[in-house]
């Protein structure tokens, strides 16, 4: 355990640089480097933790052990430069996740990242006092079956999250620029990975799809629900039930002349359309029903449990704050998304992701694929401990280019005013307790 009664930390995480091919690009590397530069600068008793995932080891499936360092110097010459220089001013400890365990499981890798005045612990997790209480750090992958490490540090491990990404995320990165748009590097965004098929339909309709093809199917989609409505009141004009409201709308169009008249066209294609698939739909409803039973008995689709899982990690947090009273913060990544949440008087503090986030949002109307809405929360936590206690901050870093120019037009339009606002956790303080225990009673 190292640290001291006024010592700064400042806490990143998730970063996954590298990867072959497109994954290879680093939309953030201006801002991480002005970071960096910041932190070279201060004067504060500060470290630098990075707390796992800080670079996308499994993404290379083309080399082996230190050769992905060597393409990490080459690729990234100024973020490893910049390192050495920050590390001259402030230790940079860098913790292993499960996308770059093979760092704890290689010594040599020790060394290498010693030379730039970065130190590697190959350790599953850490403390560090902060005042007279500590923090426990962990990246989180632990906590996950998908990504648990049984015998951490053996270069052979291979948790199922490693197929995924070397047989998905890597082949992405080797496809993503054959699009019309370079996209699929993206799918490392998506999270949960249940999300992936509804993600590939939705970049399909709105960047591969023939554009003819996607402009004659919008207006259809967009007036679906319309489309529904009018077919079952033509049902009943026709059976002479009831034929005003249909008598109505017409009306009411032929009052916009050419453009009420294309309009009643459009309605009359949608409803004969919507005619037709109400006939197929019935006999074939019972085989979808079945089939989508089936996949939810699978749990291949997204589901609210695999949304969002906070429960592990309450638990272990409980469990080292049983263990280990003096600790006032258990400290995270992994799940990529910036969190606060009280546990047992403390808090467990995730440390969100510097990867594009993509926010599943719905058309304003009809039955058209959901919109990814993309954003940046370039995520810094500072803990550190004051008259209060143990303080805990989190600082955006501003993203200098907008992503939503990454999206269509047709996309822009059909989430007006539903553009995701993401904000990060508020400032939190973890008191001191006359009856708490603290380190040096402890010892």
């Amino acid at each position: 355990m190292t640290g001291a009664d006024d010592s700064v930390y400042y806490v990143i995480s998730d970063l996954h640089i590298g990867g072959d091919e497109q994954l290879e690009r680093v939309d953030f590397i201006e801002e991480l480097l002005e970071f960096l530069e910041r932190l070279e600068a201060t004067d504060e008793d500060a470290e630098l933790i990075i707390n796992g995932d800080a670079f996308g080891l499994w993404e290379f499936t083309e080399l082996e052990g230190l050769e992905k360092f060597d393409v990490l110097v080459e690729k990234y010459g100024r973020l490893f430069d910049q390192f050495r220089a920050t590390g001259e001013s402030i230790p940079i400890t860098l913790l292993p996740g499960n996308h770059d365990h093979e760092l704890a499981a290689y010594d040599e890798y020790v060394d290498r990242f010693a030379e730039y005045n970065v130190d590697l612990v190959q350790a599953e997790s850490i403390t560090r006092l902060v005042g007279d209480r500590t923090i426990w750090f962990e990246h989180g992958h632990q906590r996950d079956p998908n990504n648990r490490i049984e015998d951490f540090g053996n270069p052979h491990a291979t948790p199922l999250g490693y197929f995924y990404n070397t047989e998905v995320t890597s082949r992405a990165g080797r496809l993503s620029d054959r699009g019309r748009y370079n996209w699929l590097k993206d799918v490392q965004a998506v999270t949960p990975t249940e999300r992936m098929p509804n993600w590939l339909v939705s970049k399909y309709f709105y960047r591969e799809m023939n554009p003819f093809l996607r402009y004659a199917t919008v207006p259809f989609l967009f007036l679906f629900n319309v489309s529904v409505v009018f077919a079952v009141l033509a049902g009943l004009d026709l059976a002479g039930i009831w034929s005003m409201p249909v008598e109505t709308a017409d009306a009411f169009l032929a009052r916009f002349g050419l453009a009420g008249a294309a309009v009643h066209l459009l309605l009359t294609i949608n409803v004969a359309i919507v005619g037709l698939l109400v006939l197929v739909a019935i006999p074939l409803s019972f085989f979808l029903r079945d089939i989508r039973e089936t996949i939810d008995r699978f749990g291949i689709g997204e589901t609210n449990l695999t949304v969002d899982p906070d429960e592990p990690y309450r638990e272990a947090a409980r469990e080292v704050f049983a263990d280990r009273p003096e600790t006032a913060i258990f400290c995270y990544g992994h799940t990529h998304r910036p969190k606060e949440l009280e546990v047992d008087d403390r808090l467990l503090v995730n440390t969100g992701t510097w990867l594009k986030r993509l926010h599943r949002r719905n058309v304003v109307a009809g039955r058209l694929p959901p919109v990814y809405y993309p954003s940046y929360q370039l995520c810094v936590v500072r803990i550190a401990s004051n008259d209060e206690g143990v303080v805990v901050e989190y600082e955006e870093i501003e993203k200098s280019s907008p992503v939503a120019d990454e999206l269509t037009l047709t996309e822009r339009l059909l989430t007006l005013g539903r553009e995701p606002t993401p904000e990060l956790p508020d400032r939190a303080v973890v008191a001191d307790e006359v009856n708490r225990p603290t380190v040096d009673a402890l010892e």
